[in-house]
């Protein structure tokens, strides 16, 4: 039976040494008005650096465009108030001996489900003017606003550097703007950021990572969050088999991608069962591409997270398999959301043995910034 300590071994992303391998991962709170952290915010990142989490990834935040964000009360990474903030949250996290990483964001054409009549200062963007669903309800983006868009991510990332973060992560999953560009039924572009392939409909992602490496030192870690399901269809897959994933991320490697978060709705879903049945989509990552892999969903809990968000609690559930998974190197890192929003000692209880002290999660976590 696999034991805690492979959980609790070291690891080296890029330049980054990380003293464990859990990963807090990112969760939007809303809870920074008109787009900046505040001590709270700080504080709540701060709880979970003290308790031993290895990397903490940030909420989304939004880069340099005027419609990056979608509800009035996310972070922004721009601005000197905003970048304030988060100098103050990386400080507070470093102070507990904590390492952090800014998830940059740009929604796209995707609305909020908490404020469907609050509209950003400019309109929503997107690869091809269309809805998540594929009705026209705007310009496509021009080439001039893809270039500024690229150029935001790289401002962000060589900001977030400067003010001291330990890497960053895109937000290229479920829809949002990177995503938009990958996917065939949003992306109807004829001009070089369009394309029958997937690897052809990457060209925009792969330029966000080429300026960001350009932006920031070498040893600094970049990771790409992807997913193969969206909101709309959770048995989506943007790459049908092992080998288009293969060229996929390979182009992503190429252009700077030190690591990939990849999303799944829980961890022991195989990513292709009619193949294997067992390994997920990081484990196909890492053994396609030998790039840094982190995996997410419903880590230690029973439930994914839309039965949360419907309002059902999940059940603790023991972490043996997803141990014994780690230990045998099917993937790097493990990221853990909902269990860390219940309780920011959920990590240091794993460590001690106190699992009998580790709540149920219940979605009454989504509301609070404990």
């Amino acid at each position: 039976m696999p034991t805690f300590d492979i959980l609790f071994s070291s690891y080296r992303l890029n330049a980054l040494n990380l003293p464990n391998r859990v990963v807090m991962a990112p969760m939007s709170r809303y809870v920074s008005p008109g787009g900046v952290p505040t001590p709270e915010v700080a504080a709540y990142y701060r709880r979970r650096a003290e308790k031993g989490v290895g990397l903490i990834i940030t909420e989304g935040t939004g880069v340099g465009r005027p419609a990056a964000l979608n509800d009035p009360n996310m972070p922004q990474f721009r601005g000197e108030a905003a970048l304030a903030g988060w100098k103050m949250v990386v400080d507070e996290v470093h102070a507990a001996g904590g390492r952090i990483a800014p998830q940059l964001t740009h929604v796209g054409q995707k609305r909020s489900n908490r404020a469907p009549d609050w509209t950003p200062p400019a309109p929503y963007e997107s690869p091809s003017g269309l809805s998540m669903t594929g009705e026209p309800v705007g310009q496509p983006m021009s080439e001039a606003d893809i270039a500024d868009t690229i150029d935001a991510f790289a401002r962000a990332a060589a900001d977030a550097e400067r003010l001291g973060f330990d890497g960053v992560e895109l937000l290229g999953n479920h829809n949002y703007l990177i995503n938009q560009f990958f996917w065939d039924q949003l992306n109807l572009r004829s001009d070089r950021y369009g394309g029958s392939t997937l690897v052809e409909r990457s060209r925009f992602a792969i330029e966000i990572l080429n300026a960001i490496r350009s932006a920031v030192t070498s040893g600094f870690p970049v990771i790409l969050r992807l997913s193969q399901w969206k909101p709309q269809d959770i048995n989506a897959r943007l790459a049908e088999t092992p080998q288009a994933l293969e060229q996929w991320l390979g182009v992503l490697v190429e252009a700077g991608a030190d690591a990939f978060h990849f999303s799944q709705m829980n961890v022991r879903e195989p990513a292709f069962p009619e193949i294997d049945e067992e390994m997920n989509l990081a484990g196909w990552a890492k053994k396609l591409t030998g790039a840094t892999a982190i995996t997410v969903g419903a880590v230690g809990l029973s439930g994914d997270v839309n039965e949360s968000f419907a309002g059902k609690s999940a059940r603790s559930v023991p972490l043996d398999g997803l141990l014994a998974r780690l230990d045998r190197g099917e993937f790097d890192l493990v990221a853990v959301g909902r269990a860390l929003l219940q309780d920011p000692a959920w990590l240091e209880k794993v460590r001690q043995g106190r699992l009998d002290q580790i709540a149920d999660f219940t979605p009454a976590a989504f509301a609070t910034l404990s």
